[in-house]
């Protein structure tokens, strides 16, 4: 017998959400002195101290300024989001599994709109 657990939503998170929701998970267990940190949420927690450049609130609105573009969808502008690239190479290397590109003012477009987040 396989036991299935259904997907009720989906939504993506930056790195630096994912560090917010995490330091109130960590905060929980730290409170209850029976629960330990198990280590795959320890590994998580350390993970998005390290990668976590920027605050929650200026990743969620680097996003939402992302998915103005047309043709960048939620999940391409949360990794953006999360690598914060500096140049055109860095930028191009996120569409790389697309099946489109952006042309070089996209691009600049893009990355101009990184470099005041970043």
């Amino acid at each position: 017998m396989t036991i299935f657990k259904e997907k009720l939503d989906e939504q993506y998170v930056t790195t630096a959400e994912a560090k917010e929701i995490l330091v109130e998970i960590e905060s929980e267990r730290a409170a209850d002195e029976d629960r330990d940190l198990r280590y795959e949420l320890a590994r998580a927690i350390e993970h998005v101290n390290r990668f976590a450049d920027l605050d929650a609130d200026e990743s969620r609105e680097l996003v939402e300024e992302l998915t103005e573009f047309d043709r960048i969808d939620a999940s391409t502008a949360v990794k953006i989001a999360d690598l914060l690239p500096e140049d055109r190479t860095e930028l191009r290397s996120v569409f790389a599994q697309e099946r489109y590109s952006l042309d070089g003012d996209e691009l600049d477009d893009v990355l101009d709109v990184v470099a005041k987040y970043a």
